[in-house]
């Protein structure tokens, strides 16, 4: 069987890598149009909402129609920095982008339920998938996660350390994610890169993000997010081909998933260090109509992220 090819988007405020002092939201008028292509090829998104965009009109009407005909899935995107409850940390908490996990406990749990609480409101259904801002998941969220009755995270970039890049300037970095998994796996609340020893009720099923790793002959070489031995499935406007040889891969080696990724703010032209033209913004559609065209013939089949993985809990119960 094909694997499942699942879309997410972190949707988000404009060009959030400028860390500009108010962020606007104009790329919510995007949206519709990657939507459009997607399910051209019988693709349904998972949109993956944070504080600003779930404040957004054109936003939230866009994503109401899409739930209306189920042809996508709303799930959680905190960036903790600028989500309500507001006590910084930092000189300037929307300078660094503090990860989550750098603020107290307490502060996490209440920065997870605002955003919940208001994404539940307003689409009046209840949240099953999270992704971290910055990636930074950690024990506290999954641990909140299950006791909030979600099923599954996006958040584990196989084979990347995030150690380099800074929230707090005087915190430890990202997570280290070079032993995780590239399957799916349930987390262990302890070590977010380890499988849970036991499948309780209430586990969280991560779904990793789709990244081949080329190993280094160096011994103890440091590989960092984005250095060329890393291969996202996610576009950068010259990888259209790589993307494909993802595809291929996982089609061969008979894998369960694969996990597609790319900000809201990307499809904008000038909203992202990545996409800055309307030339290279529709150079990237181009890629994407190719990639999930050739995902298509493929035979991979669309789900969102807890569709997914409501159906990995039903294959496990069955076969414990």
């Amino acid at each position: 069987m094909s694997p499942a090819f699942i879309i997410t988007v972190d949707t988000e405020g404009d060009n959030v890598w400028a860390r500009a002092r108010t962020t606007t939201t104009r790329n919510a008028a995007w949206l519709p149009g990657f939507q459009e292509l997607a399910q051209r090829y019988g693709f349904r998104p998972t949109w993956l909402v944070n504080w600003e965009m779930a404040h957004d009109a054109a936003c939230v009407e866009f994503l109401r129609d899409v739930l209306a005909r189920n042809a996508g899935e709303v799930g959680l995107h905190l960036h903790a920095w600028d989500t309500p409850p507001l006590e910084p940390i930092t000189p300037d908490d929307n300078q660094h982008h503090p990860f989550v996990g750098e603020y107290l406990e307490r502060l996490q749990f209440a920065k997870l339920e605002r955003l919940t609480g208001v994404l539940e409101d307003t689409f009046q259904q209840p949240m099953r998938s999270h992704r971290a801002g910055r990636w930074a998941l950690n024990g506290s969220t999954v641990r909140w996660l299950s006791e909030h009755n979600f099923v599954t995270d996006c958040s584990v970039c196989p084979g990347v350390n995030w150690r380099s890049t800074k929230g707090d300037p005087k915190g430890a970095g990202g997570p280290d994610f070079r032993s995780a998994p590239h399957v799916p796996y349930y987390l262990d609340e302890h070590d977010v890169t380890k499988a849970a020893s036991q499948l309780s009720a209430n586990a969280i099923l991560e779904v990793p993000m789709t990244i081949a790793t080329l190993r280094s002959n160096i011994t103890g070489l440091v590989v960092e997010a984005f250095s060329k031995r890393h291969h996202w499935l996610r576009p950068n406007g010259y990888n259209g081909v790589a993307m494909r040889q993802r595809i291929d891969e996982a089609v061969e080696k008979k894998l369960a998933h694969l996990m597609f990724m790319i900000h809201s703010s990307e499809l904008m032209p000038g909203s992202s260090p990545t996409f800055p033209t309307e030339m290279s913004v529709g150079k990237m559609k181009d890629d994407l109509e190719s990639l999930f065209a050739h995902a298509q013939a493929q035979g991979c089949t669309g789900q969102t992220v807890a569709e997914f993985a409501h159906e990995w809990r039903a294959a496990s119960v069955q076969t414990v």
